[in-house]
């Protein structure tokens, strides 16, 4: 058995219709606690107050955020190289959940800075890497509805992800690169003196867990949603011209 069986859009469909009801119910066993406890169960931080709650949300979506587009770099690739149509699809389908993503993240961080910082926004390396990534987001989408072909579609979106990998990698490594800037640095560190105290460790992982799995069950839901649309046009296409 190979891999690259899974990239044939019937063997895909068959594998994620079973998976998916899996992956769906282990979303639900591992975000709801994960959010449920850290928002209702975790005390007060000393020096961030209330605010730290955000930490649930902010950190897992920023991690996606980024994962995401790495998601879409190596199926993009697998594309350019091997042409394999589900992971050309399953890049396009990836795309929007990465753009909410981003978004969270941003707006998150703003609600959790504001109080910290004095200010909603402060152009911060992480921070503006972040909003570039956003806007790649975007800009990886139009291009999907801009052109037609859907493999012209799918050649162009993948140097464009290309590209914008740059700005992942400079968005997970900022706070590194840099050392001016307001934002903090890694919350989850192998440094005893960087690292989150466990209370609010564990519920953390947790909801690490629940957005990865909601993005796992998000993304078959809507590649299988992809190759059924690509199904649809190239029947309609069948018939103008029989």
């Amino acid at each position: 058995m190979s891999i690259w069986e899974y990239a044939n859009p019937v063997k895909f469909m068959q594998t994620s219709g079973w998976l998916l009801p899996w992956v769906a119910g282990a979303t639900v066993l591992t975000l709801v606690p994960g959010l449920v406890w850290g928002f209702f169960f975790t005390p007060v931080a000393a020096e961030f107050g209330a605010t730290v709650k955000v930490i649930y949300v902010h950190v897992p979506a920023a991690t996606l955020a980024i994962n995401i587009w790495v998601m879409m770099l190596v199926t993009s690739l697998i594309w350019l190289i091997r042409r394999h149509h589900v992971s050309a699809l399953a890049a396009k389908a990836a795309a929007p959940i990465g753009m909410v993503m981003t978004l969270i993240a941003l707006v998150t961080g703003a609600l959790w800075g504001q109080p910290m910082w004095g200010t909603w926004w402060e152009w911060d390396p992480r921070l503006t890497s972040f909003l570039i990534l956003f806007l790649f987001y975007l800009g990886y989408m139009a291009l999907w509805e801009a052109i037609e072909n859907p493999d012209t579609a799918a050649d162009l979106t993948g140097v464009l992800c290309l590209v914008g990998s740059v700005f992942a990698v400079l968005s997970r490594y900022a706070a590194i690169f840099w050392n001016q800037g307001l934002h903090q640095g890694s919350t989850l560190s192998l440094d005893s003196e960087e690292h989150i105290s466990d209370v609010y460790w564990q519920p953390l992982v947790l909801s690490i867990v629940g957005f990865g799995l909601l993005f796992v069950t998000l993304l078959l839901l809507r590649t299988r949603t992809e190759i059924r649309s690509r199904r649809l046009k190239a029947l309609e296409q069948r018939e103008r011209m029989a």
